[in-house]
């Protein structure tokens, strides 16, 4: 397993990570289950609310987790969890059809001053649609296991 370590990340490294297309049963369901508003069941109903369906923003934060995720090259180092999120903006909405990338750039990382042997990474995350307008912005943390001593197992 390729795992990268707090160590192996530099301030300002960026990467673009993978797409995925929405359609229009994938934001009814998320809906239906997480965030039951008829702009986000009711196809209908949403034409006179914000002129047509629209995802969750809920849906377009779990779809931006999902390819933060599985978009990148590596995975985090054992001991690794999310801190938290320090900002979120939803900018535009998400709608049947729309295919997002995301774009995630490592805006700070210091050592943890409580776990001696982890780092803290915080991340900028943009989701963008196909014409490249930003449907959202977040800025989350992570803890991150530094790279053992020689002779402790990875």
């Amino acid at each position: 397993m390729d795992y990268r370590y707090f160590d192996d990340f530099t301030v300002g490294e960026a990467l673009e990570m993978g797409e995925i297309t929405v359609t229009e049963p994938d934001i009814i369901a998320f809906a239906e289950q997480f965030d039951p508003q008829p702009m986000h069941t009711d196809p209908q109903a949403a034409e006179g609310i914000t002129g047509g369906l629209i995802a969750s923003g809920w849906h377009s934060a779990s779809l931006t987790m999902r390819l933060f995720v599985t978009g990148r090259p590596f995975t985090l180092a054992p001991g690794s969890v999310g801190l938290g999120v320090e900002h979120l903006k939803w900018h535009r909405p998400v709608r049947p059809g729309d295919t997002l990338r995301l774009h995630a750039e490592l805006i700070a990382a210091r050592p943890s001053a409580s776990r001696p042997g982890h780092g803290i990474i915080t991340s900028r995350l943009v989701t963008r649609n196909q014409r490249g307008e930003t449907v959202l912005e977040m800025t989350t943390s992570a803890i991150v296991a530094k790279r053992p001593s020689t002779g402790q197992q990875s």
